[in-house]
Parts: C-alpha cells; sequence; structure tokens
C-alpha cells in the first residue's frame, strides 16, 4: 500500500479492448495497492489518476506525439510505457520526454505491481531488456485463440491498420526480414495466402482499433 494509504489509481491506454482488458484484469489481482480507474481505447484520459499506463501493442512507439499528449494532460500525474521494445533509442526518447517508467510485458505481476508503486513514489524505473521472455500470465491480444503470439499478432495488427512494410518495420524497430518472417508466420497461421485476405480476416477478428473508454472499471474510482 502507497504511503498515501490508498491504492494508486491507473488508467489504462490502448487502440484494442482485449490488450487493456488483459492488463486490468492482471492488476485486479492487487486491488488493495493498484485499482484501475479507467480504460481509454482511443479516446483521451478524462479522470485524474495517478499513472497512466500506455501498452504499445500496435501503438505508435516512444519516440511519436501520442506519449507527449500523455505527458501534457493534466489528469495524468505520470506516464509508464509497457512494452516488449527496448531499443535504446526508444527507451532514452521516453526517458526525454519525461516518462516515468518503461516496463517490460515479461514482469509478473507482483513484479508489474512494484514497479508502479516505485513510479508512484518518485522514482524513474526501466525493466531490464527483456530479450525473448514470454509474455506474463493474463497478458491477451487479438488472435490469440488462433493461435497467433503477441507479436505476430501486433504485426498484423499494423496491416490490418493499412500499414506496409516498411512502415511495420520502423514502427516495431524490427528489421524488414523479420516482418516478412512474422507475416509468412501470420498467414499460415490463418490459412490465407495474400495480404487482402490476411487484412479481411484481421477485420473480422478484432484488429480494427476500437474507439471506446470504459470508466471505473469494475467499480473503480
Amino acid at each position: 500500500m502507497p504511503a498515501s494509504g490508498r491504492p494508486i489509481t491507473v488508467a489504462l491506454v490502448d487502440d484494442y479492448d482485449v490488450v487493456v482488458m488483459g492488463v486490468a484484469k492482471i492488476l485486479d489481482q492487487y486491488r488493495d495497492r493498484v485499482v484501475v480507474a479507467e480504460i481509454d481505447t482511443n479516446t483521451p484520459v478524462s479522470d485524474a489518476v495517478d499513472i497512466v499506463l500506455y501498452d504499445a501493442f500496435a501503438q505508435p512507439e516512444s519516440d511519436q506525439q501520442e506519449i507527449g499528449v500523455l505527458l501534457r494532460n493534466p489528469s495524468a500525474r505520470r506516464v509508464v510505457v509497457f512494452t516488449w521494445n527496448f531499443h535504446p533509442d526508444l527507451v532514452a526518447a521516453a526517458r526525454e520526454q519525461g516518462v516515468r517508467g518503461y516496463l517490460s510485458k515479461a514482469l509478473p505481476a507482483r513484479e508489474l505491481v512494484a514497479a508502479l508503486e516505485a513510479v508512484h513514489a518518485g522514482e524513474v524505473v526501466v525493466s531490464e531488456v527483456p530479450g525473448r521472455a514470454r509474455p506474463a500470465n493474463g497478458l491477451d491480444w487479438p488472435g490469440r485463440d488462433e493461435g497467433l503470439t503477441d507479436r505476430e499478432s501486433e504485426v498484423l495488427a499494423l496491416i490490418t491498420q493499412g500499414l506496409s512494410n516498411a512502415e511495420v518495420a520502423a514502427h516495431t524497430y524490427l528489421s524488414p526480414n523479420t516482418v516478412k518472417s512474422y507475416i509468412r508466420s501470420v498467414y499460415r497461421k490463418i490459412g490465407v495466402e495474400s495480404r487482402t485476405k490476411a487484412v479481411l480476416w484481421g477485420v473480422d477478428h478484432g484488429f480494427v482499433p476500437d474507439h471506446r473508454r470504459i470508466d471505473h472499471w469494475r467499480g473503480g474510482p
């Protein structure tokens, strides 16, 4: 429990409901310490919260203007990035802009909560580079039930949004060959042979960004 005697309030931000709801359910295990105040998909944070947790799934990375918008929002006391991508340039850009935490999706729930508490207490917390670590238990993403990994899902989400291979590579800091490898794997798993059919499959299976806010998640403030 923070020194204030009340749980930390957190807003979760990403374009995909399934992604942020997975994070919300992880944090629900620790409601005495962290409470999800709102969940935002393509909507601005409205409630005053201690921390905005920006999930980087299929989102512009921390060197882009979206982070700046969150940092300038008076409702967001501190901003934390939750990501797989620990490219040194991204970490440096986040720190330079004023992001207070840069946390790995491989963190077990208890370590994620402890990191959020440390940020709330005034520390700057940057996770160790996760390498090829598996996502923490409870995280979710579109296409998971169809066998897509989180990385494959993110690449499919980006091409469903209309990005080219080169744009996906620039967005994710992956090499063009790695992006092509992920796309081939996605095609194989979802049973398609063309980009057009992959995009149509993505549209039908929850890969189009959502637009809504969930206030007071499970009775939160």
